[in-house]
């Protein structure tokens, strides 16, 4: 049996967001090394089904490769987010620095690209790749997305890429986008979303939780915390669920400690199927 692995239902806020940045720290610190050596640039981290193929060559060729292999993301929030010249654009849990270095372009030299990351490994290489783009309109900021180090009514679009899902209370995150939104801005974020709960043994297993399925929202209910935050004109639109195969691998990674007797793989994956999915969520700020 596998060694005991720490059940995030029973966790503190604070003990799951440790794992959380434990985890993203380990996949910046594979790249950094990469960086550093001889070795070609550069592996790319975690690879899943979520994370593959969501930016176009032309978009590849505008960013370091590091940043592309950092990338952990469920979408491009920078097309969702159909970025102007000038706008000023906050990216929550910016990692690598991807989507920040992409949206510091579209806005340009009279706009403003900023990416906030509690993980200072991911802002060390964000850093980096920012250095090697020549972009002088970014900037990385280290903190929490649930108390966003910029003022009142200073951001016009706020862009995410499979992170607000990895937050254990996701009500501040909310009201504090909604607070550095000027009137009239836009949230326009990548998530994984759940279409119906999981199974309890789903919940039971960090790196569920880690991997960005086990924390994610029900689609509702994501609505309904929008809705609370003040949000209007709110968007939750499906862009990829979940096959058979995917769900396969997914349950390969349980560890044995957290099956419960009576409980099977097979079981496991059937009361998945359908149920987990990556999703473009837009909402404006009235």
């Amino acid at each position: 049996m596998n060694k005991t692995q720490p059940d995030p239902s029973r966790m503190t806020d604070e003990e799951i967001r440790a794992a959380v940045r434990d985890r993203y720290a380990a996949s910046a610190t594979v790249v950094l090394n990469d960086l550093g050596s001889a070795a070609s640039c550069c592996t790319r981290v975690d690879r899943d089904p979520m994370t593959r193929d969501l930016y176009d060559d032309t978009e590849a060729t505008q960013v370091p490769q590091a940043a592309l292999a950092a990338s952990l993301g469920c979408g491009n929030p920078t097309v969702l987010a159909q970025l102007e010249p000038g706008q000023v654009v906050l990216d929550l849990g910016s990692g690598g620095g991807l989507d920040v270095l992409l949206s510091a372009r579209r806005v340009g030299s009279t706009g403003k690209a900023y990416g906030l990351d509690m993980t200072p490994e991911m802002l060390e290489l964000a850093r980096r790749n920012q250095a090697e783009a020549g972009l002088e309109n970014a900037e990385f900021l280290l903190g929490t997305i649930e108390n966003i180090p910029l003022p009142d009514e200073s951001v016009d679009v706020i862009i995410s890429n499979c992170v607000i899902n990895l937050v254990a209370d996701k009500d501040p995150v909310l009201r504090e986008a909604f607070r550095v939104l000027r009137p009239g801005g836009r949230l326009a974020v990548s998530d994984m979303i759940l279409l119906r709960r999981l199974p309890d043994v789903a919940y039971r297993a960090m790196k569920f939780w880690t991997g960005c399925i086990s924390g994610a929202l029900v689609d509702t209910d994501y609505r309904d915390k929008l809705t609370a935050a003040r949000f209007t004109d709110i968007g939750i639109a499906v862009t990829r669920t979940l096959d058979a195969n995917d769900l396969t691998d997914l349950a390969a990674q349980l560890p044995d400690d957290v099956i419960s007797t009576g409980e099977d793989r097979a079981s496991i994956i059937g009361g998945m199927d359908g149920a987990i999915a990556s999703a473009f969520i837009r909402a404006s700020k009235p």
